[in-house]
């Protein structure tokens, strides 16, 4: 439902918490532990970090949407059949009002949370599905999307994209998580590892190898076939869990998948 270029709010007169939706839909899951449930997907628009690979451009780079009513987007997800519900975006904790609607929805469904681990939430959350932004996702001039200049997203992504105390308070909040991690090679796993060292180190929480998680970047399955081989070997390498993009390979790039 794109139909806005801007994640200004809107000047009106509504009542009640509102949120920039850009879809909502139900498919199936897609990536990690859950991978292959029926899910109900909101995707909220805007985000705080720019990875060059945004496989979401129109909620960061080019964010579109409709605001629509928290009682509205629940009425939504009612109306669909799946029991899980993903809360994804862009970045879903920019938002305030992803809390009401995590709360209005919570006894209801079960919740993940997609988030890029910068923002804490006190809100119920059945999976902090949680995806540190590794230092291969920062936008340079060379790699941003087509006709995209990266500007001061270069500095402001690199700066704000680890943030140790929302990881740790976001492991320790959920019921369940995961570390997701996008990988675009082996370069990119020294600094995973380092990673999941330190948040092992400021969570009160046990973080097993098998809750963290290697998924290759690519969003199309020629871009896929290129780069999953490669980043299973390392799963299994490195006694990490690997995950598939299965909209991906299903469904390519179609948008609502």
């Amino acid at each position: 439902m794109p139909v806005s270029d801007s994640v200004s709010r809107p000047d009106t007169d509504a009542d009640g918490d509102r949120l920039p939706i850009n879809e909502l839909f139900a498919s199936l899951q897609g990536e990690g532990k859950l991978a292959g449930v029926p899910s109900t997907f909101v995707r909220t628009s805007g985000c705080n970090l720019r990875c060059w690979f945004c496989d979401s451009y129109h909620t960061s780079w080019e964010p579109t949407h409709a605001w629509m009513g928290v009682e509205e987007v629940v009425a939504e997800v009612d109306a669909l059949a799946p029991e899980h519900v993903v809360v994804t975006g862009g970045e879903p904790l920019v938002h305030d009002e992803t809390a009401t609607l995590l709360s209005e929805l919570a006894d209801d469904y079960h919740l993940t949370v997609e988030t890029n681990g910068t923002l804490e939430t006190d809100a119920p959350v059945d999976l902090a599905s949680i995806s540190p932004k590794l230092a291969s996702s920062t936008p340079t001039p060379e790699n941003a999307p087509t006709d995209t200049d990266p500007g001061v997203w270069t500095d402001k992504h690199e700066s704000a994209r680890i943030d140790l105390d929302s990881l740790a308070s976001l492991v320790d909040h959920a019921d369940d998580f995961q570390l997701k991690f996008v990988v675009t090679g082996r370069d990119d796993l020294p600094e995973i590892e380092s990673l999941v060292d330190d948040v092992r180190g400021v969570t009160t929480r046990e973080v097993r190898d098998s809750d963290v998680l290697l998924m290759p970047e690519g969003q199309t399955r020629d871009a896929l076939a290129r780069t999953r081989t490669d980043v299973a070997d390392l799963a299994a390498e490195f006694g990490y869990r690997y995950t598939p993009r299965l909209h991906v390979d299903l469904w390519n790039d179609a948008p609502e998948t």
